[in-house]
């Protein structure tokens, strides 16, 4: 039995579900954290340099986005962990059913191979028996 589980689960997933993973990867991301720190940099020189700065020292607005953005992502984050951890489930079962039919197709074999040697260890004997019989006859 093949378990499609992987395409299972994507379509069982809901819009939001697969919003919530794009946007956890978009922030969990190398790009997204360069272009974080571009962005913070330019920001805080800007406020510390320009004669007029909009957000200055101690960077208020800067605080209240940067508080902004870990509010809404956060949420988006812990679906897509929740998200994961279900697919973790689903992998582990998997691969528990797959490792008992293994070894239950591992035991037919070593049942068989068994079967198998048994039959020529009796030809084997059955071959001696017939020799030696043959031998002491003559």
């Amino acid at each position: 039995m093949v378990f499609h589980w992987h395409q299972k689960h994507e379509e069982e997933t809901s819009f939001g579900e697969r919003v919530a993973d794009k946007v956890a990867a978009t922030v969990g991301s190398w790009p997204f954290i360069i272009i974080q720190t571009i962005i913070l940099t330019a920001w805080i020189l800007y406020n510390v340099i320009a004669p007029n700065p909009f957000d200055p020292y101690p960077f208020i607005l800067l605080n209240l986005a940067l508080s902004f953005q870990a509010a809404y992502a956060a949420p988006f984050i812990m679906i897509s962990q929740n998200r994961q951890a279900q697919k973790d489930r689903h992998q582990a079962d998997a691969d528990y059913l797959t490792n008992i039919q293994a070894k239950q197709e591992i035991e037919a074999l070593q049942l068989h191979l068994s079967k198998i040697e048994n039959e020529k260890l009796d030809k084997i004997l059955s071959e001696i028996c017939n020799n030696g019989r043959a031998n002491k006859d003559q």
